[in-house]
């Protein structure tokens, strides 16, 4: 009688520390997420051009062709879509675990024990059929089928499959934000290839002048107007020319191979828009109201479903203190002989078995796993906070420098202006022989300097204008 209240005792005394176990730690409060400012700077247009197509925002259609391939090779979108791929399968594996899984079994063995156990001994004196007792040798031969099924009665499992689907929503989201930056990419370094190209006719029209004004040098020179001085210092120029022109080619070869590169493809020549870069009306963009963001940006809404995904994992977590009910059963044909093996009901095998588990020496496991999953929340909250952040200063920052550009393009084209009035003036001087050499050479230098920056100055806006239409988020639809 004592020993079966001892064994009682020790019997509740495992439940109550079974259960005992489902208390759940403390843990690190969740930050609150801040809120976006209710608008860029003063603006209040809710109209933004990244509701736009891409193919609406761009119009150059050379540009567009080279687009078109880049997002059909690149080989970084194709890395993303295998990363969708990955997490769509592993939604799918989480979700399968919600259902009973059913496998066929199948075995055939051999098998002997020894005389003298208790198992030995019985089957020496027991007859296998009338007459005829139990080999020592006996064949086993099964065939069937095992089911098991864990209970979901907490949503663990569920839990665990909204974590995966947010995951592989998330990885859309990265291939689009892929896609946004490769568009942003790829117009880029066209817009540097067309200002590489401007400058590239710019200089060879400037060689040209030079070796006019060279030659002029020279019979000047021959007429004793000019020393060997200022020849030498024309061919100097003409030859400092030259090596620019080397230069710009070389720099759009290389261009030409990164582009090539983003489109997934061996050098190749790109074709390209052929009239000057300043003449080319530049890209009419809104910005519409910073809430835009959390829909069109896809970096902000890969962030808030890694968010969700990191919450689902953590009440995943949560869950694993509680007990857990699992299900299983056989159901199959068993016999020591084939022909024996489908005799019903005489070689039917089944079971069905319940069993409920709960945690018991196992909680600093538990405990380890759920508070990574609370840091892991707490990580991602401060990264969806952080991408808020970066694109709203991104697309502040695009503003502040496409206003700075319009400013300094403006003042760039007076400049070229007044310089390429003062070359003639001192071409005109010098052929009087009423201004020295030096006047006309810094002239020259002086003109040639800011039409690159003139270029520049225009590329830039046409790049400022692309990068904005990223940051907020345009592109990928």
């Amino acid at each position: 009688m004592n020993k079966k209240i001892i064994y009682k005792s020790i019997y509740l005394l495992l439940i109550c520390l079974s259960f005992s176990q489902c208390k759940l730690p403390q843990l690190e409060q969740a930050p609150t997420v801040q809120l976006l400012p209710n608008a860029y700077n003063s603006n209040t247009d809710s109209i933004s051009c990244a509701t736009s197509n891409w193919k609406t925002f761009i119009n150059d259609s050379y540009l567009q062709t080279l687009i078109d391939i880049a997002l059909d090779r690149n080989l970084d979108v194709k890395s993303t879509l295998q990363d969708i791929e990955i997490a769509r399968n592993q939604f799918a594996f989480k979700k399968s675990i919600l259902s009973p899984n059913v496998h066929f079994l199948g075995s055939a063995g051999l098998e002997k024990v020894g005389r003298y156990t208790s198992q030995g001994a019985g089957d020496a004196s027991a007859e296998i059929t009338p007459g005829k007792l139990v080999p020592e040798k006996l064949s086993d031969f099964l065939t069937g089928f095992r089911a098991s099924w864990e209970l979901d009665i907490w949503g663990k499992l569920n839990s665990s499959k909204k974590a995966a689907y947010a995951h592989y929503l998330s990885t859309t989201e990265a291939r689009n934000f892929a896609k946004t930056n490769l568009i942003a990419e790829v117009a880029c370094d066209y817009y540097e290839l067309l200002a590489l190209d401007n400058q590239l006719d710019i200089i060879r029209q400037t060689i040209k002048l030079q070796r006019n004004q060279l030659e002029i040098v020279k019979v000047q020179k021959q007429a004793s107007v000019v020393t060997e001085l200022a020849v030498k210092q024309f061919e100097a120029q003409v030859l400092n020319s030259e090596s620019m022109e080397v230069e710009l080619l070389q720099k759009i070869t290389i261009l030409e191979n990164e582009i090539n590169f983003l489109l997934g493809r061996y050098p190749q020549a790109i074709a390209r828009e052929k009239n000057p870069l300043v003449t080319l009306p530049l890209y009419i963009t809104k910005v519409g109201i910073p809430s835009q963001l959390l829909k069109n940006r896809p970096d902000v809404q890969q962030a808030a479903l890694e968010m969700l995904a990191a919450k689902c994992e953590l009440k995943a977590a949560k869950l694993e203190f509680y007990p857990s009910v699992n299900l299983s059963s056989s159901l199959g044909a068993q016999a020591f002989n084939t022909s024996l093996l489908y005799t019903l009901p005489a070689s039917l095998l089944y079971n069905a078995v319940s069993e409920i588990t709960a945690p018991i020496l196992n909680r600093k496991t538990l405990v380890a796993a759920y508070k990574t999953a609370n840091a892991q929340q707490i990580k991602a909250i401060y990264d969806y906070q952080k991408a808020l952040l970066n694109a709203y200063l991104e697309v502040s920052n695009q503003l502040a420098i496409i206003d700075n550009l319009e400013r300094i393009y403006d003042l760039r084209n007076k400049e070229v202006i007044v310089l390429s009035k003062s070359i003639e003036i001192a071409t005109d001087l010098f052929k009087s022989a009423r201004a020295n050499y030096l006047e006309v050479l810094t002239a020259q230098r002086d003109a040639l300097s800011t039409k690159f920056e003139l270029i520049d100055a225009k590329k830039q806006q046409f790049q400022s204008l692309i990068n904005i239409y990223r940051s907020l988020g345009g592109g990928w639809k």
